[in-house]
């Protein structure tokens, strides 16, 4: 979908609230912008944030042997007692 926006004379775009709500970029976000050929790319300073659990699927490479969700769990829970 293409929508528009202008520079108001403050040298400010307003990105429309689709595509804000689409990236759940609010108030406050920084933005690093870089010039290409006959554009701008727009993109958040920190990458750190990942959006949604389908980013992180292959992130981490794991070999052995396949464990339950149970089993990670126990994992999980054993950890956080450790940590205290």
């Amino acid at each position: 979908m293409i929508h528009t926006t202008k520079l108001s004379t403050k040298g400010q775009v307003v990105l429309p609230k689709p595509i804000r709500a689409a990236h759940r970029w609010r108030p406050g976000t920084e933005f690093i912008v870089e010039e290409h050929g006959e554009g701008i790319l727009l993109k958040p300073k920190s990458q750190a944030v990942t959006r949604n659990w389908h980013e992180l699927i292959g992130f981490v490479s794991y070999k052995g042997p396949r464990k339950s969700i149970r089993e990670m769990d126990r994992a999980v829970a054993a950890a956080a007692r450790e940590k205290r």
